[in-house]
C-alpha cells in the first residue's frame, strides 16, 4: 500500500516493520549463533567436549568439562529519520516510501557491518580461548597446537591465479576439517557447508575457482565437483583485505559468531500532536536495537593471507 493514501505516522511506521519483515535472510544468519539477552552482559561458559567411549576398566571414569569463560556486553544503537509534516503531505513520486525502505534495509545490513568489524580484528583480538580469533597456535586440552591463519605464497598477492585461489579454499577447508576438540576428538568431521568470503577484488577470480570445471592447462577443478559438499561465495565489499580472504563452515549447530539480542529492533515516532510537530512541523521516525556481535568458535573458520 502506497504511503501518499496513508500519511499519518502509523502508515509509516507499518511500511517500516512490513520492509524489516519482507526481507531475505542476511549471510550473517549462517555464520552468528543468536542468543537472547536478558541482561547488560552475558557470560558464556565455554565447555569442552563430552568424554569419549573407553573400554570398561575398572569401572566407570568419570571426567568433567573444561570450561572457558567469555563475555559479551549488549550496547544500544539507534537510526533516526526526520521529515517534514509538508513531505507526509505531499510525499509527491512515493519518496517518502523510498526513504523508509532504505532506512529498514540499512538496519538490517547493520549486523553485517557488525560482523565484518570482527573478522577484519581477528588476527589482532583475542576470542573466548585468550587466542586471536584467527591464529597460528590455538590449544585446548588435548588439541595440540591448530592454525586458522593461514599464508601461502603468490605470484601476485593483491591478484592471486585461479588455481592459486583454489589450492588456497582446499587448505582452509582442510584445516577446518582437521580441527580437534579438547578431548583431541574431530570437531568438524561431518562438515559439509563451507561458505568462502572474499573482499570485492577477489570475486571475479573466486568465481572461477569455485565455479569452472577446467582450470589452465585442461587441469580439472576440484572444487566445482566435489561430491557431498557444498561452497558458496560471499562478496563482502565491507572487507578492506588486498591479500587475504576467509573461509567458514556454515552447516554446524555451532557458528563461529554469537549475535546476541537484548531489544529486537523496534519503531516508534514523535509525530502527530507532539511538541517537535507543532516546534518545527516535523516528524522523527527512530529504529533502535540492543545487543552484541562477538566472537564464537574459532574452529568454524579460516583465514588465509597470500604473500
Amino acid at each position: 500500500m502506497s504511503l501518499n493514501t496513508l500519511l499519518t505516522s502509523r502508515a509509516v511506521i507499518a511500511e517500516m516493520y512490513n520492509t524489516l519483515t519482507m526481507a531475505e535472510a542476511s549471510w550473517v544468519d549462517r555464520y552468528a549463533m543468536k542468543v537472547t539477552s536478558r541482561q547488560t552482559t552475558e557470560n558464556y561458559a565455554w565447555l569442552g567436549m563430552v568424554p569419549t567411549m573407553r573400554e570398561w576398566v575398572g569401572g566407570r571414569m568419570a571426567k568433567g568439562l573444561r570450561e572457558n569463560t567469555w563475555s559479551i556486553t549488549n550496547k544500544d544503537y539507534e537510526a533516526t529519520l526526520k521529515v517534514l509534516t509538508k513531505e507526509l503531505r505531499q510525499d509527491a513520486g512515493n519518496q517518502l516510501e523510498l526513504r523508509i525502505s532504505e532506512l529498514a534495509r540499512r538496519v538490517l545490513s547493520y549486523p553485517a557491518t557488525l560482523m565484518s568489524a570482527k573478522i577484519l580484528a581477528g588476527s589482532t583480538t583475542a576470542c573466548y580461548d585468550g587466542q586471536n580469533f584467527f591464529d597460528t597456535d590455538h590449544a585446548e586440552g588435548s588439541s595440540g597446537s591448530q592454525n586458522n591463519d593461514l599464508t601461502g605464497a603468490a605470484a601476485t598477492a593483491t591478484n592471486p591465479t585461479v588455481q592459486e585461489l583454489r589450492d588456497a579454499i582446499l587448505a582452509s577447508m582442510q584445516a577446518i576439517l582437521g580441527f580437534k576438540d579438547d578431548q583431541g576428538e574431530p570437531m568438524n568431521e561431518d562438515a559439509r557447508q563451507f561458505e568462502v568470503m572474499v573482499p570485492n577484488i577477489y570475486w571475479a577470480t573466486a568465481i572461477q575457482a569455485l565455479g569452472a570445471v577446467t582450470l589452465g592447462g585442461g587441469e580439472t577443478n576440484v572444487l566445482a565437483s566435489m561430491d557431498g559438499f557444498k561452497i558458496n561465495l560471499v562478496n563482502n565489499t565491507r572487507l578492506t583485505w588486498t591479500d587475504a580472504f576467509a573461509v567458514f563452515r556454515t552447516d554446524g549447530r555451532t557458528k563461529p559468531f554469537i549475535l546476541q539480542e537484548e531489544v529486537p529492533i523496534t519503531v516508534s515516532a514523535v509525530a502527530e500532536g507532539s511538541e517537535l510537530e507543532f516546534n518545527e512541523e516535523t516528524h522523527h521516525y527512530g529504529v533502535r536495537w540492543s545487543g552484541a556481535l562477538d566472537y564464537g568458535f574459532w574452529q568454524h573458520a579460516c583465514l588465509y593471507t597470500f604473500t
